[in-house]
């Protein structure tokens, strides 16, 4: 037998179920969760970025959910500094912590083994972005002459991800907005803030059991209003640069604009969720030392089980 650590992180592809796996794991070990994740530190749109509903929330502590209006910018440095302060002061009051997510990106930044710079600067990043509406072509070809890696990495049809790219170029490495290409290659380097377990729920199935399931959960999302909860959130003044990624905000919003119809908007949140999976299961297999938690058609209090059973045996 080993000493657990005091913080959990754990990562799950989308519609896994990770979210009520950390609320039983939570009862288990007596554990605050920190939730990772880029679009569910937005108020206003629970039900788009499937945040947790007030069962979950009465059954255990979440932090980091609804905590800055669509309308802002928030950025992964912001999102560390917050998480740090959580975590710190949850672990002052003897209790434990389950950092859950499925953004390796985000996990990593709470975990604390991210390194920012300065932000990055606005008059140039306003320039970058009237020369991308003028002339994209140019910004990609600059960028395939100055950092020639980044460009054959990247989406080279986002101007977002260029222009982050040319900042990063231009800096030698990440600033304070999410990291580019060159330095999500260095996420997993040593020097965690904090001691803490790896799991990664694997779906231990074929694609298509995992697909119909989040198609289910589109479908569901909808039935719930998320489309009101669109208008509603933008009614308030437009979207962040942020907020507008979120997988259903740019295609509802398309909807509510009339240039588009609903089972459209609803096949593209479905294959942007199932792109987005696919990414995530990229990540869980460069995740280092993770222990993998087979979760597919399973309850979440099974797996959470074997989640403390690991936590406890120390058997990885």
């Amino acid at each position: 037998m080993t000493e657990a650590p005091p913080v959990v992180a754990l990562f799950g592809a989308t519609a896994l179920g990770k979210s009520d796996v950390a609320v039983e794991l939570s009862r288990r070990i007596g554990a605050d969760i920190v939730v990772a994740d880029s679009m569910q530190v937005y108020a206003g749109l629970g039900i788009v970025t499937n945040q947790p509903d007030a069962d979950s929330r009465a059954a255990a502590r979440h932090h980091l959910v609804g905590i800055v209006p669509p309308q802002q910018e928030f950025t992964v440095a912001e999102f560390a500094e917050r998480a740090h302060a959580v975590i710190d002061e949850v672990l002052a009051q003897g209790r434990r912590v389950i950092v859950e997510g499925g953004s390796g990106l985000y996990l990593r930044a709470a975990l604390g083994g991210l390194e920012f710079g300065a932000p990055p600067d606005a008059e140039q990043r306003r320039l970058l972005e009237e020369r991308w509406a003028r002339d994209p072509d140019d910004l990609v070809a600059e960028l395939e002459r100055v950092a020639p890696d980044a460009a054959a990495r990247i989406d080279l049809r986002n101007g977002r991800r260029v222009i982050r790219a040319l900042e990063d170029a231009a800096s030698d490495g990440p600033s304070g907005a999410p990291p580019g290409p060159m330095a999500r290659d260095r996420l997993w380097r040593p020097g965690e803030r904090y001691a803490h377990r790896l799991l990664a729920l694997s779906p231990d199935e074929d694609r298509g059991a995992l697909t119909a399931r989040i198609e289910a959960r589109v479908d569901e999302m909808l039935a719930a209003g998320a489309l009101e909860e669109v208008a509603a959130a933008r009614a308030a003044g437009p979207f962040s640069r942020t907020a507008a990624q979120a997988i259903g905000v740019r295609e509802l919003s398309a909807v509510l604009d009339g240039e588009l119809a609903l089972p459209e908007a609803a096949a593209r949140m479905k294959a942007r969720t199932r792109a987005l999976a696919r990414r995530q299961l990229t990540w869980m297999r460069k995740l280092p030392a993770a222990a993998a938690v087979p979760a597919a058609g399973r309850p979440p209090a099974a797996v959470a089980a074997d989640v403390a059973e690991l936590l406890t045996n120390g058997s990885w």
